[in-house]
């Protein structure tokens, strides 16, 4: 007799995902009120605990890195989690303030929660993304499971070729820290009665950012940097989807990835109306749109493009086999992506303290990036731009290798970096 395979905490979290997402599909009014005790179970605290820790990330305020736990014992670990949440005794500790400093001089607020919060947090989206994910719209593709960018970009391709001709380019002005909480709070129990787990999602919501000593809370926001952000982000802004979806549908095409997003309209006249109606609704929503960054534009000359998720898009003129002229919707990395590649190689390669490193060890280094960019921005129309990158990396890499022959002329070390390319196998964007 066959002895019964043991699952494992993942394949067991996948089949309550699974439970979930099927009776939130098959009643659509269904509110949730025994999820609590699938938070706390240990096989979801344990594959909680192995997303963070595969996502790895700083220590929070209380200073415990996900090394520390390891070193303690990732069993005792997740014991204390469990006892935590069944005695009701977990109370989540403010988020450390950290800023990422910007290409234009500022910085970037993030909030790094407490590795024990993220856990817990990670647990809560585990049980109740697939009830949400039932609700969430065919035109989302942001911070989803099975969804991309990559697809977001294909649906916009498709709308403009499918003679849309205008877009309404939006960007929301500081989305993350305006979400009204009493408004999301009203959002989230349309699907969860459960008491207690809106109360750990109301507890992350007033938990604060502990910025030079002092605890600083708000009515307003989710914390940036927390695992539970995104997806209560897509939860607030499918009400936007759902009308959008009820109203707008014959207005345009609606393809949003988190707080950014396009709508792709026939005439001018359409956009011009969407734009109106993209405003109400997001009063509706308490939110304003950025003055300069949200824009009308016209593709039908070709004349106009619009950037959207690291690709410019335009619409260029195309031959048949038989010469016969038509628009089609080409896409290539913008400029700001083009920048940050150049940056990203310069970094690495221009600093005297890089010379001493071998050119195989440069090449390792460059070549997963070179692929996951190539995975990314090309397409049958970017050949031109990833063209003009391969150079700049051979160019950068013959820079490097001159100084570190403490040649004068780098020029002249050409040749000898094209055979070490050769050699240890570099990888091009074309």
């Amino acid at each position: 007799m066959n002895a019964k395979r043991l699952t494992t905490p993942k394949e067991n979290v996948q089949q309550l995902r699974e439970k979930l997402g099927h009776a939130a599909k098959t009643s659509k009014s269904r509110r949730f009120h025994a999820l609590y005790d699938k938070v706390s179970r240990e096989d979801v605290l344990w594959e909680a605990w192995r997303c963070v820790r595969g996502n790895k990330g700083a220590a929070g305020v209380d200073g415990e890195t996900l090394a520390d736990i390891e070193k303690k014992g990732e069993a005792l670990f997740i014991e204390e989690c469990r006892e935590r949440l069944i005695q009701k005794r977990y109370r989540p500790q403010p988020v450390r303030r950290h800023y990422i400093p910007k290409k234009d001089g500022r910085k970037r607020p993030l909030g790094i929660p407490t590795i024990q919060d993220r856990v817990v947090q990670m647990a809560v989206k585990l049980v109740i993304e697939p009830i949400y994910e039932a609700d969430f719209q065919e035109s989302s593709f942001g911070f989803r499971p099975k969804r991309s960018a990559k697809g977001a970009l294909e649906r916009i391709r498709k709308a403009c070729n499918r003679k849309g001709n205008w877009v309404v380019d939006v960007d929301i002005q500081g989305y993350f820290d305006n979400i009204n909480q009493e408004k999301l709070m009203k959002l989230v129990e349309m699907r969860i009665s459960d008491r207690r787990v809106l109360k750990l999602i109301r507890q992350w919501l007033g938990a604060g950012v502990l910025e030079e000593g002092k605890v600083r809370r708000s009515d307003l926001g989710t914390p940036q940097g927390g695992v539970i952000s995104p997806l209560l982000a897509n939860i607030y802004l499918n009400y936007f989807d759902q009308l959008w979806e009820k109203h707008g549908k014959t207005v345009g095409e609606l393809t949003r990835y988190a707080d950014d997003f396009v709508v792709v309209c026939k005439t001018r006249k359409d956009a011009i109306h969407a734009h109106k109606l993209i405003q109400a609704i997001m009063e509706r929503l308490e939110l304003t749109l950025h003055p300069e960054k949200t824009r009308i534009v016209g593709l039908w000359t070709g004349e106009e493009g619009f950037d959207f998720l690291g690709m410019h898009h335009r619409k260029t003129k195309a031959e048949t086999g038989r010469s016969q002229v038509y628009y089609t919707t080409q896409q290539w990395l913008c400029k700001k992506a083009e920048q940050h590649i150049r940056e990203v190689v310069k970094e690495r390669l221009a600093p005297p303290s890089m010379r001493h490193v071998s050119f195989e060890e440069h090449v390792k280094w460059l070549n997963p990036k070179i692929q996951g960019w190539k995975n990314y921005y090309a397409t049958p129309y970017s050949s031109r731009w990833m063209a003009k990158l391969d150079w700049y990396i051979r160019q950068r890499l013959t820079k490097w290798y001159a100084k570190k022959r403490q040649r004068n002329r780098w020029r002249s070390s050409g040749t000898e970096v094209r055979f070490h390319c050769q050699l240890h196998g570099l990888k091009t964007l074309v």
